[in-house]
């Protein structure tokens, strides 16, 4: 039971919800950019939310299953068709059929999840891949093949679907832990904006163009633990957001952190996209 890659895309990877807890062993969470995207595609998939998915970027991907399965897509706004039929998932994808997931026309990334999951091999308690520490399979090529987990037997549950990932994602920032180093005022110059999405992003994290943070001291931290989310400003002043694949180190200062729930639309923001910082209070 298997699943192969007749075209990759630019960026195809397994995803799953990640690696919690070994934060303290360096080893990141990672997992799905968005996780409520995920979520979503295996519950219509009828699989359990953490089982592993495909997660694709802007251009897509296709595939092909030597066995009939449940197929769902959510995430970034695709076209999506079978044996090159338009199709509204989740479908019904018969063997040898190939469903593809075409170029994003709102959002980054697209998930796709098969009933039954993906069954590769854990590593550390996740499926994933991790492009900062190397862990997990590596990014999909086309021929490759993937393990199907055992066939659920049903369709998933029946859902509204979340909204469309923003055009302009509003993003609510928490100052700290080292909002202090930077000049008064700071916080709001980070709300005026305007903050574009650079074509130097990636799953580690969003660098942002924009007005340059501007520091109220000088030297450097020691390394201290980073979050998801953290929004951490180097010494070019060009803020980076962390994603999925965050160090779990760094010492730059970090001036806030994006809440958790708005972390998933920053990873839906393509090159370009306009970003807007919303300050909350400490």
């Amino acid at each position: 039971m298997t699943l192969s890659v007749v075209h990759s895309g630019p960026m195809t990877t397994v995803q799953d919800l990640g690696r919690p807890g070994l934060a303290h062993l360096g080893v990141p969470r990672s997992g799905a950019a968005d996780a409520p995207a995920l979520r979503h595609a295996n519950r219509l998939a009828g699989n359990p939310e953490d089982a592993a998915a495909l997660e694709t970027t802007m251009l897509g991907v296709a595939l092909r299953l030597d066995v009939p399965r449940w197929v769902a897509v959510t995430g970034a706004i695709a076209p999506v068709t079978v044996d090159g039929e338009p199709v509204t998932p989740p479908v019904p994808l018969p063997a040898g059929a190939v469903l593809r997931v075409g170029t994003a026309t709102r959002g980054l990334r697209s998930y796709v999840a098969v009933g039954g999951g993906l069954d590769v091999p854990p590593v550390l308690g996740g499926r994933g891949t991790d492009r900062l520490s190397g862990l997990g399979p590596p990014p999909l090529a086309d021929g490759d093949t993937l393990p199907l987990g055992p066939d659920p037997g049903r369709r998933g549950v029946d859902e509204p679907a979340p909204p469309e990932p923003p055009a302009e994602p509003v993003l609510r920032l928490r100052p700290g832990p080292r909002d202090d180093w930077f000049v008064p005022g700071t916080l709001d110059l980070l709300a005026a904006g305007p903050y574009r999405v650079s074509t130097e992003s990636d799953r580690i994290g969003l660098r942002l163009d924009g007005p340059a943070p501007r520091r109220d001291r000088g030297g450097e931290l020691p390394s201290e633990p980073l979050v998801l989310g953290a929004l951490q400003v180097p010494p070019d002043g060009r803020p980076v957001l962390f994603l999925a694949d965050h160090p779990t180190t760094g010492g730059y200062p970090v001036v806030g952190v994006v809440h958790p729930d708005d972390v998933p639309l920053a990873a839906q923001a393509r090159p370009g996209t306009r970003v807007q910082f919303r300050p909350l209070p400490g």
